[in-house]
C-alpha cells in the first residue's frame, strides 16, 4: 500500500499574477519547510525545469511558463523562532513610506533582509510576522545585512513587478552615504570596472574586479575631508553584490568599518573613534510612479552612532593619523 504522504512530482503553470518573479524566490515560497541549500541544490542539477528545460536561479517566470517540481518531502517540524521583541521594535520603528501598494523601511545595520546563511529570520519575516494580517509582504531589491538604510517592500504583486522593471531600465535613482579612507576630493570619482562573484573554499562569498565578470558603475561625489577619511556619496548604476564597496577599494579608498575589503589599520583607527559596522548607508531613492502619476521620494537619515562618528572627526585636526 502506497504511503499518502509520499512527495510527488509538481507541475505548475505560472499565472500573470505569479510572473515576474525569480524561479528561486518562487520555489522558496513554494516549498516552505525545504532549506534553501536544497532549493538551490535542484536548481543547479536541472531537478526543477521550466518548459522543460533547465534554467538559473535568476530566470524569472513568465505568464504561462510550466513549472515542474521534482518530489521533495516538505519538512513538517516546528516553525522557525519568532523575530525577539528588539528586532520586531525596531522594525516597527523604521517606517519612512507607506501606501496601499508599497512600504519603505531604514532597515538597521546588522540585519539580514531574509532569513537563510546561518540567519533564523530577516527583515522580511519579522514584517510578516509584525503584520500578521497583510496579505502580502515581499522584498522589492536587497541591502547587504551589515548596510543600513532605504529598503523598498511591495504589498502587492503588480507593485513588485512594476518596481523590478523600474531597477531593470535605471528608473530607480538610489543614493549611498558612506565613509571612505584617505582624501577622495581629487577623484577617480567615475569607477567602472566589472564585478565578478567567488566562493572560497570556507564558503565565504566574496565579489572581485575581473575583466570577465559583469559591467559594474558607480558614480561616487566628493561631500566632506576629515584629514584621513572622506564623506562621499555613491549613485549606482548597475546593482551588483558589494559593488560600492568593492568599486571604492578598487579606488583605492575602502570603506570605514569594511571588514572584508578595508584596510586593517584604518580600521583599527575608526574603532578607537567608536565605529562599529559598516560605515554604508542607504540614503535615500526616487523613482515616477506612472500609474499615479507622480515622483515618490524617500530619505533614511543617518544612524546616532554614524552621526556621533562625524562629529568627533569633524572635533580632529587634519593631522590626525592616517595609515596611509
Amino acid at each position: 500500500m502506497e504511503n499518502a504522504d509520499r512527495p510527488v512530482v509538481q507541475r505548475l503553470h505560472i499565472s500573470p499574477a505569479q510572473a515576474g518573479q525569480r524561479i528561486d524566490n518562487f520555489l522558496l515560497r513554494h516549498l516552505k519547510g525545504v532549506p534553501k541549500s536544497r532549493i538551490y541544490r535542484l536548481l543547479r542539477k536541472g531537478e526543477v525545469r521550466v518548459n522543460k528545460g533547465r534554467i538559473k536561479p535568476e530566470y524569472r517566470l513568465k505568464t504561462g511558463d510550466q513549472v515542474r517540481i521534482p518530489p521533495v518531502r516538505v519538512s513538517d517540524s516546528a516553525p522557525p523562532a519568532a523575530p525577539d521583541g528588539w528586532t520586531m521594535e525596531a522594525l516597527a520603528d523604521a517606517v519612512l513610506y507607506e501606501d496601499e501598494r508599497l512600504l519603505v523601511i531604514n532597515k538597521p545595520a546588522g540585519m539580514a533582509v531574509h532569513g537563510g546563511s546561518g540567519q533564523r529570520y530577516g527583515v522580511i519575516e519579522a514584517l510578516r510576522c509584525l503584520r500578521p494580517e497583510a496579505p502580502y509582504l515581499e522584498l522589492v531589491h536587497r541591502l547587504d545585512r551589515d548596510t543600513s538604510g532605504c529598503l523598498m517592500i511591495a504589498k502587492r504583486r503588480s507593485e513588485l513587478r512594476m518596481l523590478h522593471e523600474l531597477l531593470r531600465q535605471g528608473g530607480v535613482d538610489k543614493h549611498y552615504l558612506l565613509l571612505a579612507q584617505g582624501d577622495w576630493s581629487r577623484g577617480p570619482h567615475r569607477v567602472s570596472a566589472p564585478l565578478r562573484k567567488n566562493l572560497l573554499r570556507s564558503g565565504e562569498r566574496v565579489v572581485r574586479v575581473d575583466e570577465n565578470g559583469k559591467p559594474a558603475l558607480t558614480h561616487f561625489r566628493f561631500l566632506e575631508a576629515y584629514g584621513g577619511a572622506s564623506l562621499m556619496e555613491a549613485d549606482l548604476r548597475t546593482g551588483r553584490t558589494h559593488q560600492i564597496r568593492v568599486h571604492a577599494a578598487h579606488a583605492g579608498h575602502p570603506l570605514a568599518g569594511d571588514e572584508k575589503y578595508g584596510d586593517t589599520e584604518f580600521n583599527r583607527i575608526m574603532r578607537k573613534l567608536g565605529l562599529k559596522r559598516l560605515f554604508l548607508h542607504a540614503h535615500s531613492l526616487a523613482f515616477e510612479d506612472r500609474e499615479r502619476g507622480r515622483m515618490i521620494h524617500v530619505s533614511a537619515p543617518l544612524s546616532e552612532d554614524l552621526r556621533k562618528l562625524i562629529q568627533q572627526l569633524e572635533e580632529l585636526p587634519d593631522t590626525w593619523q592616517n595609515p596611509h
